[in-house]
């Protein structure tokens, strides 16, 4: 049985919950976390730097000097690359740098991801912390408790507002709903914190995956 510590908006010890080892995936999946992770720092990348090659720069119809007496080297057109103001040669153009990934790797990377966290303990429930008062203060002494003052991903079952609120001006904190967190946010984030209904959500997404 791993053990999820469980505190009140004062961050105060208020017990503990069990979590059954059988709804952990520790056994696979290690190879998916990466896939996945690597895959969605992929998808976030812009792609959009560009340049120009020699046929796409303005210009460069003449020839910027005779073939022959300058001394210097010839050259046929001033928007040749070696040239300032010249083309670039293999430089970058727009692309999509997005990698597939398929459902059932990406919920095992999930599984895989959230199971570790919680057997290392790095896992915590926060009751009432969709209905925290909406001040960055009183999020912030919540966490240097429930989440040992580290970076933490807040977790609720349903959108809230005032967590929102109390969450924007924390550096070290991101809030999502249980059903929209991904694998990315679980191995980016030391500490999770949830409410109580937010942890019950995660616990049925880690069973999706249990063999019957």
């Amino acid at each position: 049985m791993s053990k999820v510590a469980i505190y009140n908006l004062n961050g105060e010890a208020a017990g503990e919950k069990e979590i059954a080892d059988g709804l952990l995936e520790l056994k696979r999946g290690k190879q998916a976390v990466l896939d996945v992770v690597t895959a969605y720092r992929a998808g976030i990348r812009a792609g959009t730097a560009s340049t120009k090659k020699r046929g796409e720069v303005s210009g460069g119809g003449r020839k910027p000097y005779k073939q022959k007496g300058t001394g210097r080297a010839r050259q046929g057109s001033i928007r040749s690359p070696i040239l300032r103001g010249g083309g670039v040669v293999f430089g970058p153009h727009p692309r999509d740098y997005a990698k597939k990934v398929n459902k059932k790797l990406a919920a095992l990377a999930f599984r895989r991801a959230l199971s570790e966290k919680i057997a290392a303990g790095a896992v915590a429930v926060a009751e009432g912390l969709e209905k925290i008062e909406p001040k960055t203060k009183a999020l912030a002494a919540l966490l240097k408790k429930a989440a040992g003052g580290r970076a933490a991903l807040l977790v609720t079952a349903a959108a809230s507002k005032s967590l929102n609120l109390a969450a924007r001006n924390l550096a070290k904190a991101e809030v999502t709903t249980a059903a929209q967190a991904n694998t990315y946010q679980v191995m980016r984030y030391p500490a999770i914190v949830a409410d109580a209904a937010g942890l019950e959500a995660l616990k049925a997404r880690l069973a999706e995956g249990v063999e019957q």
